[in-house]
């Protein structure tokens, strides 16, 4: 079985290799262009000449997650500029049919990923599918569930998987987008709270979360346009205009058949 993990090392490592896209990078490429489509048959390929490998459905899960965030319009900046907008917005149902895909998909990236690790504890690309499911399903109950009590235990796990990831391997820039996200938006809880979520064991440390996000954003593979869009939605809460614009454009430019981007950039004139 060919184990991607290392060819984004590899890609990570060596400049000149830059180019080479693997399937699943192709794959998130197209989920980020709204393609999805083409996201999934991609990943169903690869699941087919790679059926022992994990991170081919943990990849169609999240294909599966950023199609119910482009039909819910979850990650438009306004949701995240306004955080009463964001905690009152009103609750909408998910495709019923997409969840069963969603969660079907991660079951089955858990049970690869387990299967390997049962072999091989130091499996660098389970730890990484691992990390993968935990923030994906995170995602979904914080972002279209809204049950944040649930997802925050996901979102410690996460940080532990990439924290030990990292530990074995640190060249790995997609895992700090797990330590960015807690840090950043747990950041953003009003103090008595933020203290409650230490106290629990989250982190909540503001600038330790932009500067994961930013490894991730300037370093990393799969997850490099969804730390860039994280952090234009930083800098517009900082009044960072000028940087937001620079990350939207380079985002518009990258994905042309992604609106949102020049959706936003729009807002920004």
């Amino acid at each position: 079985m060919i184990i991607v993990l290392p060819l984004l090392l590899l890609l990570a490592a060596d400049p000149t290799v830059a180019l080479q896209k693997t399937p699943i990078e192709t794959g998130f490429r197209q989920m980020y262009d709204l393609r999805f489509a083409q996201a999934h048959q991609t990943f169903e390929l690869w699941m087919k000449e790679h059926p022992e490998d994990p991170l081919g459905p943990a990849s169609d899960a999240a294909a599966y997650l950023f199609s119910e965030f482009d039909r819910l319009h979850i990650l438009q900046s306004e949701l995240f500029l306004n955080d009463n907008a964001f905690l009152n917005r009103k609750k909408q149902a998910p495709d019923a049919e997409v969840k069963r895909r969603f969660e079907d998909a991660l079951t089955r990236a858990g049970q690869l990923a387990e299967h390997s690790l049962s072999g091989d504890p130091a499996d660098l690309n389970a730890q990484f599918a691992n990390l993968m499911r935990f923030g994906l399903h995170s995602d979904y109950l914080a972002l279209i569930e809204k049950r944040y009590v649930a997802s925050l235990n996901e979102v410690k796990q996460s940080r532990a998987t990439a924290e030990k990831l990292l530990a074995a391997s640190p060249d790995c820039a997609d895992a700090y987008l797990a330590l960015g996200v807690e840090n950043y938006l747990l950041s953003l809880k009003p103090a008595p709270l933020r203290w409650f979520l230490r106290a629990t064991g989250a982190q909540t440390d503001r600038q330790t979360g932009i500067a994961d996000l930013k490894v991730t954003a300037e370093h990393g593979h799969l997850f490099l346009p969804y730390a860039r869009i994280l952090l234009a939605v930083a800098a517009l809460r900082d009044k960072q205009t000028a940087r937001a614009r620079d990350l939207l454009e380079g985002l518009a430019k990258e994905f042309p058949d992604n609106p949102l981007y020049r959706q936003e950039l729009a807002r920004l004139r």
